[in-house]
């Protein structure tokens, strides 16, 4: 049996030797860091929806909970949870707290990260890196946002030694609306562009939603809404039938710095978690784990902290650089929609066949829970190309201050 055993996992692998870099990150090795499991929660509402009334530990919670339940491994292989998150300084007590009371032992440790909007990549990045390392064999990446309770403005300026001694530490203030007016006026973004742009993401969501697409990566989860027990299932911020020439009635949000980005071509305020199970390939085919995907790298960019929004067209093409792959070789993109001038940039800069990105609608349709985008366009992502039955996953986002992130990954349920 244990030859049969062994036999069966080499014929799952694939040699390296020689190939081209597109068949090099689709090879099978034992020592590839593979997802699992990914599943997020519905996004809903900010300040009004399904989660409005269940804090980021009760949202850490509920995740981890259904990890658990779905992953079919035992609670006591996993060695570390790390949850991205941007907004809540006492985020490593609740993820800690959250993780023992949904049944992993107190032998499982948990941390917390924030690289504002990239947070919930960074985890899985975290995890990923203590696995090639051999610190851990088994992780778990969440990324977590309620916005309900509030944003992560700073309550005060930067000391007067920052602030004075050069404009991109000073820039590091601007508010992220005032650097979305930027993007739209430096790169000549028109409101109209915005507007259209938005649209397409409002329709692809709906569609999406109405096509049942969702559903393999939404995991149902039963909170207390307004004291009442209540499933949540569905996405809320999706607004059936937006269409340009009601986008283009809204008010400007941020009229102290332009008129192109409102509220309708800006991504929603939203509370949301999702969560990544990792390990080795050979550890997922010694358990009878359901193999995903591979995770095949991940970097970060820095760039000019009042055009923070551009950062993907800085960290992609480092990404693509480092593993030898173009546009080309990308099967989907999801990039973060964080405001429609960033967005349209991106897009047009990359050279991204709009077919390829975001083809679930983005975070002007579905919102963006800061801390969580990261994990959430994984799942997202990884269930369009199940759909499509396509392979390579590039997810990408701006962090404010001025970065970008990419991830890179290969989707084996084709």
């Amino acid at each position: 049996m244990a030859a049969q055993r062994l036999s069966s996992i080499v014929s799952q692998l694939t040699p390296t030797t020689g190939q081209n870099p597109l068949s090099k990150i689709t090879s099978k090795n034992p020592d590839d860091v593979v997802i699992t499991l990914a599943i997020r929660t519905p996004l809903t509402k900010g300040g009004k929806g399904g989660l409005k009334d269940t804090p980021l530990d009760g949202l850490v919670f509920k995740i981890l909970e259904q990890v658990v339940r779905k992953s079919r491994i035992d609670p006591q292989m996993v060695e570390d949870i790390c949850l991205g998150n941007v907004s809540d300084a006492k985020a490593a007590y609740y993820v800690r707290a959250a993780c023992l009371a949904a049944g992993f032992p107190n032998t499982t440790a948990a941390s917390s990260v924030n690289r504002f909007c990239s947070s919930g990549l960074k985890a899985v990045q975290d995890i990923a890196n203590q696995i090639i390392t051999g610190s851990i064999e088994i992780g778990v990446a969440v990324g977590a946002e309620h916005m309900s309770t509030g944003g992560d403005r700073l309550t005060r300026p930067f000391v007067d030694e920052i602030v004075n001694a050069n404009q991109d530490a000073a820039d590091c203030l601007q508010p992220m609306g005032q650097t979305s007016e930027n993007v739209g006026k430096d790169f000549n973004i028109s409101r109209e562009q915005q507007d259209r742009y938005a649209a397409e993401s409002y329709r692809r969501a709906e569609a999406a939603q109405k096509s049942g697409w969702f559903d393999d990566e939404i995991t149902p989860i039963t909170v207390k809404v307004d004291g009442k027990d209540v499933t949540l299932t569905r996405d809320e911020g999706i607004r059936p039938g937006t269409t340009y020439e009601g986008l283009s009635k809204i008010r400007p949000a941020f009229p102290d710095y332009g008129d192109r980005s409102t509220g309708g071509n800006s991504s929603q305020v939203t509370d949301g978690a999702a969560a990544i199970l990792l390990m080795k390939r050979s550890k997922a085919l010694e358990l009878n784990q359901p193999i995903l995907a591979k995770f095949v790298g991940a970097t970060v960019a820095g760039l000019a902290p009042r055009i923070m929004g551009i950062g993907p067209s800085i960290a992609v093409p480092k990404l693509l650089t480092k593993f030898g792959l173009t546009m080309d070789d990308i099967d989907v993109v999801e990039l973060n929609e964080a405001f429609a001038s960033m967005a349209v940039y991106c897009k047009d800069t990359l050279k991204i066949p709009y077919e390829k990105m975001n083809p679930r609608g983005g975070a002007i349709a579905l919102g963006h829970p800061l801390g969580c985008t990261g994990a959430r366009q994984i799942c997202t992502g990884l269930s369009e190309c199940r759909r499509r039955k396509a392979k390579v996953l590039l997810t990408t986002m701006c962090i404010g201050t001025g970065m970008g992130m990419a991830g890179l990954f290969v989707n084996e349920q084709v």
